[in-house]
């Protein structure tokens, strides 16, 4: 049997040809490289990267088709630890996947009794007792000490990661899946996650950082980060600090989506709202809803009201439908809500919603963290979003992205958020596009930014001794510096006048200058050409300045070295990197060498992660 010719036809089949390309070209760019070419005899991760809610778990089951035709005889798919999210999982993989022997996490005897006579799925979220139960399944029957395993960790970034490693321990998850994967003869584990800034700062000595990165472009209606927080604010974004009464208003909107979807023959439109991780914040906006939705029932014929309907409409142009008349609406807003056919659904930790029921209807759905990592929503046409923290996190904030998809309609999309927390989502897209710019251009040890008070991640699975943080509007200099061929980097700075206060270059130029400086550890001169690496896949022209000063004799350990004059220059520049080189005339400290000495600021408010060789202490 041919798993990925048999998988791509059912794509096929349902009237997806564009999808079914999308999955061959993952499969091509992964299969050859690293299924093909696997040994059998060694432990490999690999990074399978999409935008949130782009599909990747059709290309999942491209990649899991493709290695059962390569003689993978195993596949475990792990999921959050979610009972809603892991049902969804091995649904999708019984509905599309045939040929295989599929386990849920309680079918240890199916497992057994198939003796990998078919290839075998097996199912299971990332919870410690089910990990350690399968440990143990997988140890006792055997099969895996002369076989490979294939792990596909959904939001590998989630639960998977050692939560513990800043104190020298190891957390029971990640623990059991180092033996799940050590156990068997050799294994192939791929992270597959739409924010991968956890994965990207993991060691290569902690086991966890990818070999390779693979990154899938989404379809071409899919509606990302670009569509909804580029610079500039798009319509579909409403600032609730501009609106008397979002919620209403919010409400509203979803009143006529709601009502335009349902005419024109749809099947569900769904409205978001996550205002805080709090339950007793849910049952506040609970109570808000209710209260609105039986004001507005009783006031539907009100003036005002029926004003702040027709404003509204007014902005609302759908594209996957034809328009209807506003007071067919109308009818049916007031139909929905006699019939009371406006579902509101709290989902949190207390309450168990399944996604039947919100997959058709008009549903108001309130939430916290169960709205985030995976959890998909049909139809979803507006959004609430208020929820904030102290310390934000870009891939936490990143998942609760929700609106992003396929299904949506472009012009009845709104998103009700307010200017800040837009400002934040903006720069964790810019950050995603520069992930994905570096990956695109073949750079595997991929680097990451992101403005000061926006952390990358959780603390907690980030070894905090092997962290390097390079802050934007701070003078790196090294106190020991040298210069592999002193002729080298006077030739590439010859034609710089040092009485020019500063020239704007490229940045490949400053590059290649501090490619001939070498340091001890006081200035990290690797994590500084990866940071300029990081702007030039952004900006493959990027620009810098220049500062040249020569005949400088200035005695070796006195800070900066910097003059106040150049000091105060190069302050004065916050948007580009600035470079300051200055030659010494060989006295005092330097061993009579005109070396070269640089002093280095990144642009003001950004901050640029690294992680050290894992050689060095």
């Amino acid at each position: 049997m041919n798993y990925l010719d048999t998988y791509l036809q059912l794509i096929v089949d349902r009237g997806n040809p564009q999808l079914a390309d999308s999955i061959r070209n993952t499969v091509n760019g992964i299969a050859p490289k690293y299924l093909e070419k696997f040994s059998f005899c060694t432990h490999e991760v690999g990074l399978l990267f999409g935008n949130v809610q782009s599909g990747k778990t059709g290309q999942i089951f491209g990649i899991i088709s493709i290695a059962a035709d390569l003689g993978f005889p195993v596949f475990i798919i792990l999921t959050t630890y979610n009972v809603v999210l892991q049902q969804q999982t091995i649904e999708r993989v019984r509905e599309d996947l045939s040929g295989f022997c599929i386990c849920d996490e309680y079918d240890s005897e199916i497992f057994a009794e198939n003796n990998l006579e078919s290839p075998t799925i097996v199912v299971l979220k990332k919870n410690f007792r089910t990990l350690k139960q399968w440990s143990n399944i997988l140890g006792s029957t055997g099969f895996m000490k002369g076989n490979p395993l294939f792990i596909l960790d959904y939001e590998a970034d989630a639960a998977s990661l050692n939560t513990l490693v800043n104190r020298g321990k190891q957390s029971s998850i990640n623990k059991y899946l180092d033996e799940i994967k050590n156990m068997s003869a050799s294994s192939i584990y791929l992270q597959v996650t739409g924010t991968p800034q956890a994965l990207l700062l993991q060691t290569m000595k902690s086991g966890w950082h990818p070999y390779f990165t693979f990154y899938f472009r989404p379809g071409k209606s899919y509606m990302g980060g670009d569509y909804f927080f580029p610079k500039e604010k798009p319509s579909c974004i409403q600032y609730i600090d501009e609106i008397k009464d979002p919620l209403y208003f919010a409400l509203i909107h979803h009143l006529l989506a709601s009502a335009q979807v349902e005419i024109s023959g749809g099947k569900v439109c769904n409205f978001l709202i996550h205002p805080s991780v709090r339950k007793s914040a849910h049952v506040q906006y609970n109570d808000n809803i209710s209260k609105a939705l039986t004001k507005i029932n009783l006031e539907y014929d009100d003036q005002n009201v029926k004003e702040d309907f027709k404003k509204l409409y007014d902005e609302m142009n759908p594209i996957r439908s034809e328009k209807q008349s506003f007071e067919a609406l109308r009818s049916k807003i007031r139909q929905l809500l006699a019939e009371d056919r406006v579902n509101v659904l709290v989902m949190n930790g207390d309450s168990h919603i399944s996604s039947d029921e919100y997959s058709k209807g008009s549903n108001i759905i309130i939430g916290g963290n169960t709205l985030g990592r995976g959890v998909t929503f049909s139809g979803l046409q507006t959004i609430y979003y208020t929820r904030s923290a102290k310390k934000p996190q870009a891939d936490t904030m990143w998942q609760h992205s929700r609106m992003f998809g396929y299904d949506r309609d472009a012009g009845m999309m709104s998103v009700f958020i307010d200017e800040h927390l837009y400002k934040l989502f903006s720069d964790i897209n810019a950050t995603n596009n520069s992930i994905i710019a570096q990956v695109e251009r073949g750079i595997q040890d991929v680097k990451i930014y992101y403005p000061e008070g926006l952390n990358p991640t959780r603390k907690n699975v980030i070894s905090s001794d092997q962290l390097i943080t390079l802050s934007g509007g701070t003078n790196y200099y090294p106190f020991n510096p040298g210069n592999d061929s002193i002729e080298e980097v006077s030739l590439l700075l010859e034609t710089f006048n040092e009485n020019e206060p500063s020239y704007q270059v490229s940045l490949r130029l400053i590059k290649e200058v501090l490619c001939h400086i070498s340091s001890e550890d006081d200035f990290k001169i690797q994590s500084i050409i990866s940071a300029i690496d990081t702007i030039l896949a952004d900006k493959p022209a990027g620009q810098g300045v220049l500062i040249v000063r020569r005949n400088r004799n200035v005695a070796k350990g006195t800070g900066a070295l910097l003059s106040p004059n150049d000091w105060q220059l190069g302050a004065s520049i916050s948007d580009k990197v600035v470079l300051t080189m200055y030659q010494m005339t060989g006295e005092k400290g330097w061993n009579g060498k005109k070396l070269w000495v640089p002093n280095i600021k990144f642009p003001d408010g950004m901050v640029y992660y690294d992680l050290k060789d894992d050689g060095e202490s």
